[in-house]
Formats: structure tokens, sequence, C-alpha cells
């Protein structure tokens, strides 16, 4: 399994020299405590903790798995003992709020931990990602009590928290939900029903568990304007806040899956199941949004994730391996033949890894920022970067997985047929992957998301908000040595508006035009906000080499990967634009009988 070292060079780039984090932090209310100094010293803890704790018990626990007997969970060894260690060590209540043991960092932050620790080892930080989830929508719905009596105990992560969705027949359609919740004389509901898929839904890792499921109240309307929310948790709590009797919720078995075998998805069954409302009845889906959001930034995180483990392995097999000579004449004139790195192929995949994992940990820590402007700002500036937040979430969520799975597989190609191997651990990083581009919104969903709500139905607003983001870049940055990234931007910015008033156009004469174009659109958006940060962090290192500070060979890395970004991948967006304006014929014309014969 490739060893896991946090690259904190880039990681302290993004955060400090692109994204100016400490004026950032210094301008919100509340985050004044977040110094770069403090920053980097607690990444530099998280960098250990994933290093030393996690990355050892990645394979192991692939190869061992959780294990389910009578209703129980036994993660695989070392699990629990790791999760203890992060409990002591504070982790869980890095970006909580205070008043409620937290330690009101900012949400980024945690992002930045979660990279490391998602990188390290997937599958254990699923047990503590969900508990991030439950923590946002208990902050933002639960009332007072709940707060007390759940919140506190999440946040100090002796309890985590769990996302109860999807039913056997149905999964993004979450209006054909069947779960009831029965009013009760003591003002709880009595929860029944099952729910599939549940990440961390048992384990032996927490003294408690407390599910967020959505139900239907007896009166509920039909469709997701009928489904409520609740808190359910493994244990009842009593009213001084020690754990009272088991609670009727249980796992009927766990999942067989294909990869992140040591995250335990569970069936769970409520069996008329004490639970609590939280937020208004008939609007739960509303309020899972908070958790859903918050899960599709956290599974941007695994696409970058998968893509940055597999390019350390790609990189450090490709320097020792050796295969044939150069083209242009040997370059281990003293070896039987040259590393693999100095071949052309090797290096496209390689590079590839490099310019998709680095300009998505650019991306996704931009996110990240936004999120806590929204949480912090007000007026005018929280309201841009929540729209910011809107369009992105679903380019993000889909772009950088369906990338980091590429990533992934390119690891695997570069190994040849060890890669094919599970010792060498590139093929599990393939196998967990792949689940990504699933679960929180599939890809074909997060791209109706953006082009139906977010880009036509705002009338084109929130992509305008982004866009003009670039434009102001692309105006401020003459420097002459990226004039032609800037110059290359900028076209891209007119064509992406451009075939978005073409989609627009087209669907208003027919609905499954946009459904057509869907997947296409949001790849080709992927890259050109890609494309954007790119140019954000050619810019910087430009002007870092241009002021001749020290050692500048970090920089000119940065410079040569853009060029290779600019030339090599942002030129996939033609492929898609063709293939978004051939329109919706070539794909509904063809009768369902006539797919086989």
């Amino acid at each position: 399994m490739p060893e896991y070292k946090a690259p904190l060079r880039d990681m302290q780039f993004v955060m400090h020299e692109v994204l100016d984090s400490e004026a950032l932090y210094q301008s919100l209310p509340g985050y004044e405590d977040a110094t770069a100094d403090l920053m980097n010293a607690i990444v530099d803890e998280g960098a250990k903790f994933a290093e030393n704790v996690l990355s050892p018990l990645n394979h192991s626990g692939d190869e061992e798995g959780c294990k389910w007997s009578d209703g129980e969970v036994k993660t695989p060894e070392g699990f629990a003992a790791a999760y203890q260690q992060y409990v002591e060590n504070g982790w869980p209540a890095l970006p909580a709020d205070p008043n409620y043991g937290g330690q009101g960092m900012p949400a980024f932050l945690g992002s930045v931990v979660s990279e490391m620790i998602g990188t390290a080892n997937w599958s254990w930080g699923m047990y503590p990602g969900l508990s991030h989830g439950a923590v946002n929508t208990l902050e933002a719905h639960g009332d007072e009590e709940q707060k007390q009596k759940y919140l506190t105990r999440l946040i100090e992560g002796t309890w985590t928290g769990t996302m109860c969705l999807t039913e056997s027949h149905c999964g993004s359609d979450l209006g054909l939900l069947r779960t009831k919740a029965e009013p009760q004389a003591d003002g709880s509901y009595a929860i029944s029903g099952t729910k599939i898929f549940i990440s961390a839904g048992e384990h032996d890792m927490a003294e408690n568990i407390v599910h967020i499921v959505l139900a239907r109240l007896p009166d509920a309307p039909e469709g997701t304007k009928g489904i409520s929310l609740f808190i359910v948790p493994k244990f009842n709590v009593n009213a001084d806040g020690s754990l009272g009797e088991r609670n009727a919720v249980h796992c009927d078995s766990i999942e067989k899956k294909m990869g992140i075998k040591a995250s335990a998805t569970c069936v769970m069954s409520f069996d008329n199941a004490k639970g609590y409302l939280i937020g208004p009845p008939n609007k739960g889906l509303a309020c899972m949004f908070t958790f859903m959001n918050t899960a599709r930034i956290g599974t941007a995180i695994q696409g970058l994730a998968h893509g940055e483990l597999s390019y350390q392995g790609a990189l450090a097999y490709a320097k020792d391996r050796l295969s044939m000579r150069s083209l242009s004449g040997p370059k281990n004139e003293n070896g039987p033949a040259d590393p693999i790195i100095v071949h052309a192929d090797v290096r496209r995949m390689l590079l590839t890894q490099k310019a998709l994992a680095e300009g998505s940990r650019a991306f996704i820590y931009f996110l990240a920022q936004q999120g806590d402007i929204v949480h912090a700002a007000d007026g005018d500036r929280a309201k841009k970067a929540d729209d910011l937040l809107a369009l992105l979430t679903p380019i993000a969520k889909a772009f950088i997985t369906e990338t980091g799975f590429e990533s992934a597989n390119h690891g695997v190609q570069v190994f040849g047929g060890h890669g094919f191997i599970s010792e060498w651990g590139m093929e599990q990083i393939v196998r967990d992957a792949r689940i990504s581009m699933l679960y929180e919104g599939t890809t074909g969903i997060q791209a109706l998301d953006l082009i139906g709500r977010k880009v036509l139905g705002s009338g084109g607003q929130l992509l305008l908000g982004f866009t003009s983001l670039i434009e102001e870049f692309c105006g401020a940055n003459t420097d002459e040595a990226i004039a032609p990234l800037v110059e290359t931007l900028g076209k891209y910015k007119d064509e992406w508006l451009e075939l978005s008033m073409k989609i627009g156009e087209a669907a208003m004469k027919n609905p499954d035009e946009a459904g057509a174009a869907a997947v296409d659109y949001l790849m080709y958006s992927g890259y050109v906000t890609l494309a954007y940060f790119w140019a954000r962090m050619a810019a910087v290192a430009q002007a870092k080499i241009a002021a001749a500070e020290g050692d500048t060979s970090f920089y000119e890395a940065k410079l040569m990967t853009a060029q290779f970004y600019f030339d090599r991948l942002l030129p996939r967006t033609a492929a898609h634009k063709q293939a978004l304006l051939s329109g919706a014929d070539n794909l509904m014309q063809l009768p369902e009988a006539m797919f086989a014969f």
C-alpha cells in the first residue's frame, strides 16, 4: 500500500499563498484566532495522526473488513483504538460551536484535516465524517434541548452520527420513501421502517450512535413535501444525559461491497424506535440538505484523496522501476534500464494525476472558505458566498470524484501488472474510489442539479456570480509570463456562458435537452473551473519567481503543471462541447424495445 505523506508544502501554498486564509479569517467575526501559525500547527498534528496512525490501518482494514454478528458490528483491528486517540486529541471538536464544546475553528480547517484523514484511510474517516454532517444539522436546526443532549456528545466524539435516507425502493428519489413517524403522547415519535446503505450505522467505536432519519408523519402530503427529519439514538438518553435502554433500532446486516470494506454499510431496521422531530414538520428534506451539502463537499474530498494517494504510490514506483531506455537516449547509463518516469506516456499519467489533485485541492479549499463566509459574515458578502457554494458544490462533487477515479486508474496503469495485484494496494484505491461517483447523488444527479436548478433555474445569475470572478482575475493579471493562460481562461469563460444560453434555449422547446446535455455540461464546467484555480496558482507562482525569494523550484513546478493542464487536460472540453450540442435526439430516438435483440 502506498505510504501516505501529507503534501504539506502544497497544502500550505493553497491555504496561505493562493487563498490568503489568515487575512480572510481575521475579517470574519469569531475566527480571529485562526492565524497562519495556528492553522499550520493544527495541520502538522493532523498530518502526524494521518500518517502514523491511520495510514498503517488502510490495507489491513480492507483485507479484514467489518464483521457482523447478531446485530452488532466489529470494525477491523486498530480502528476503535485509532478513534479513541482521535477523540482524546480533540479532533471532533475542531470546527464546532464553542457553546457546545467545540473549538470554534473554521470549517475550512476541518476540511484540510479531513483531506489528510481521508487520503490516509478513507474507510476509517467515514465514521467521524458522518458525525460532522450530524453536528452541522443539529447546529442549524436542533432546538436547545436537542443541542444539549445530543450535539455536545457528538462534538466531543463519544457519540457518532449517521444519515438515514435511502430505502430499498428509493435512492435519489426521496419522495418515494415509506418510513413512518407516529406521534406519541410524550412528544416523541415512533419511527418504523428500513433504511439501507447506512454508513457507520452500527460499530464498536463509540458509546452511542445518533441516527438522523427521514420519515413521514401520518398526515404528510405525498412526495418530498411530506418528509420530516428525526433524531433516533441507538440508546435512549435519560434526562441527566446518561444512556438509558437500547432503542428499537437495529442493524440487520452489512453489505458486501466492491470497496471501502472497512466502513460498515448497514441495513437498519426501525421497529417503533423512539425519535424526536428536528425542525418543522414536513420540512425535513430542507433540513437534511444541511447534512447532504456537507456530505457532498466531503465526497469531493474523497475524489481528491484517492487521486492524491494513487499519485504518491505511482510516483514512487515510477522513480524506482527500471524498464527499457528513454527514446532520447539512456538516462541511467550505469544501470540495466532507465526508470520508467523518463517515458513520455508514464509522465502523461503522472502529470494528469498531479494536475488534477493539486487543482482539486485549491477548488475544495476555496469552497470550504465560502462556507465559513456564509456562516460568519452577513449581508451581500454572505449572499455572494452562498451563491458560489450553490453553483460550485455539484461541480466539485461530481467532477472531482470522476477525475479522482481516473487518477486512481492511472496509478494502477503506472504499476502495470503489479498494479492489478492486491499486495501493492493500488487496486484498493480504485475499488474505494468507485463509490464516490454514486453516493450523495450520482454524477447524473449532480449534473441535473447544476444545469436545472443552479444555472437555468437562477436565470444564469449563479453562473454569472462565478464567471465575474474569472473576469475580475483575468483583468487584474497582466503579467506577460502568464498571459497565454489568462487569455485562454477568458475565452473559456465566454464560451461557458454561451453554451449555457444555448442549452437553456433548447430546453425551453424540449426539456429532455437539459437532461441530455447535463453530464457533458458539468464536466465542461469542471474543467473550466479547475482552469481558473490553476491560473490563480500560476499567477502566484510567477510572482514568487519574479521576486526571486530563495529556491523557486516549487513555483517553477507549479507553472509547468499549469501549462500541462491548459495544454493537455483543458482541451477535453472540446469533446464535451460537441457532445452536449449534439442534442437529445441521438439519445431519445431509440425505442426501448430496440435496445437489444
